[in-house]
């Protein structure tokens, strides 16, 4: 059994520990918590007064609202609730890209991140669920609150190996109706494919009224292009697809296309209201977290 400390170590704990990951929008869950929740209560935050009715309870009467008005109005409150996160891990072929100098692998840096965001989510008594995928689901862990569930999503995790070829878009139109409650959605992946067919299934999760963070790895490599004599590139999600090439003829139009690519997915995530955060894999994962949570507690 993989242990806990192989995916976070005190040391990146004692980086987490002062954050909480507080949902943006409201969110559905079973008990009292840190989240705005659709449902009205009467226990936290005060929302609106409303006429009585016959079989409300006395006690939520405004007694100063009926001495000026002389009419009977209840006192309601928003619920906070706990937040469901579900982690979607991509494991196709091309998270197995390593650079020569980098310390892990897209999937091995996105599964330390997985790891991260559980045992943050679990800490403040909110439940994450983690789902494993490539060309489908691999594996679909649910939303649980419980320490020993940690345990559970380190063991899946340690056991997930990059895969094949991927279409983020159709599995993702797939996983809709698998995420019942509106909640979190955490995608780690590179987001290789095609943008548009991407995007289109980022606004049916939207559409479900789930808040979408997009984690986008990347390997140095990736984003510098530094080869510089001839090479041979494999593709990592289609068996013999390689090609020799000299890269000096390739570096321009590559860092071109990327550019446009990265606007593109930038732009329409935007459009949705989704958070696209790129990190590199030679970043120290846990530190990237804390300063994430860091900017994003100062934004609001």
């Amino acid at each position: 059994m993989p242990k806990l400390t192989q995916f976070l170590t005190p040391r990146d704990i004692s980086k987490l520990v002062s954050h909480q990951m507080l949902a943006r929008q409201v969110v559905e869950g079973f008990c009292s918590g840190l989240h705005r929740s659709p449902h009205k209560g009467f226990s936290v935050e005060f929302k609106q007064h409303r006429q009585y009715v016959p079989g409300d309870e006395i006690r939520h009467l405004d007694w100063k609202v009926y001495g000026k008005s002389d009419r009977f109005y209840i006192r309601e409150y928003d619920e906070e609730t706990n937040l469901r996160c579900q982690i979607l891990l991509d494991a196709s072929g091309s998270m197995g890209y390593q650079g020569d100098d980098a310390p892990l692998s897209k999937l091995e840096y996105g599964s330390r991140l997985a790891a991260c965001l559980a045992y943050l989510m679990i800490q403040q008594v909110d439940s994450a669920g983690l789902i494993t995928f490539d060309t489908k689901v691999r594996q679909q862990i649910p939303p649980r609150s419980r320490p020993a569930h940690l345990q559970q999503m380190i063991d899946a995790l340690a056991n997930t190996e990059a895969g094949g070829e991927t279409e983020l878009g159709r599995v993702f139109h797939e996983l809709v109706p698998k995420i019942k409650r509106r909640g979190m959605v955490i995608i780690i992946s590179d987001c290789f494919g095609d943008v548009s067919t991407l995007l289109n299934a980022l606004a049916h999760l939207r559409h479900a009224r789930h808040e979408i963070l997009i984690f986008q790895i990347w390997d140095k490599d990736e984003l510098e292009f530094p080869f510089r004599q001839w090479t041979r590139f494999d593709c990592l999600e289609q068996m013999n697809n390689r090609h020799m090439v000299d890269p000096a003829h390739l570096r321009a139009s590559y860092l071109e296309n990327l550019e446009k690519y990265r606007e593109e997915l930038k732009r329409g995530c935007y459009r949705h209201r989704i958070e696209v955060v790129p990190l590199t894999t030679e970043q120290p994962y846990a530190e990237a977290l804390s300063y994430y949570f860091a900017k994003r507690k100062h934004l609001g």
